[in-house]
């Protein structure tokens, strides 16, 4: 059986953007099915359209899944293991917010993705293994909002410094240091 991996991207954000390419075709190489959803953005972002397209691939989520958020998506994945049934393997978390960034245009597209806070038991419980990347240098999200996803989560926060919003803005047009922590749990 084939190792599934679903990539979200972020507000503003595509499919065949930053690393995500390069890292689709590295575990491709690896024999995973990587699924990488296009989420409407910034027209018709809500919690609910989003999460419509990601609960069409329920199918896919089991206990060998892993699930990579960069940006907005890492609060959409947190919002799906709020309610997932059965735990899947790992979650990477990029560049990721757990509520408002004190940037006035995307603090109103993403306001639906952080109403009424996170169930941080429950997502804990939903995946056996998480990893979460912030950078000393981002200019959307707050260092201290990576600090307290790790917090919330009870793990370590992998610093990468000079990496800014891990995008091709910043020169993120790979990612070998999450492609590394990926091929340890597919092994």
């Amino acid at each position: 059986m084939k190792q599934n991996i679903i990539i979200i991207h972020g507000a503003y954000g595509h499919p065949n953007e930053n690393w995500v390419p390069w890292l689709k075709n590295e575990l491709e190489k690896l024999d995973c099915n990587v699924i990488i959803p296009k989420f409407p953005t910034p027209e018709g972002q809500t919690l609910e359209n989003w999460m419509k397209i990601i609960n069409e691939y329920d199918k896919h989520f089991d206990s060998n899944t892993i699930m990579i958020g960069h940006s907005l998506g890492v609060a959409l994945i947190l919002k799906k293991l709020e309610i997932l049934k059965k735990p899947i393997k790992a979650v990477f978390l990029v560049a990721g917010a757990v509520g408002k960034i004190g940037n006035e245009i995307f603090d109103k597209i993403n306001a639906s993705f952080f109403e009424g806070g996170f169930e941080w038991n429950k997502i804990r419980n939903n995946s056996k293994h998480f990893f979460v990347y912030h950078s000393d240098n981002d200019p959307y999200v707050p260092l201290k909002m990576g600090k307290e996803l790790a917090e919330n989560l009870k793990i370590e926060l992998i610093l990468v410094k000079g990496a800014g919003h891990f995008n091709e803005k910043a020169g993120y047009t790979k990612f070998p240091l999450m492609l590394e922590n990926i091929k340890k749990l597919i092994k």
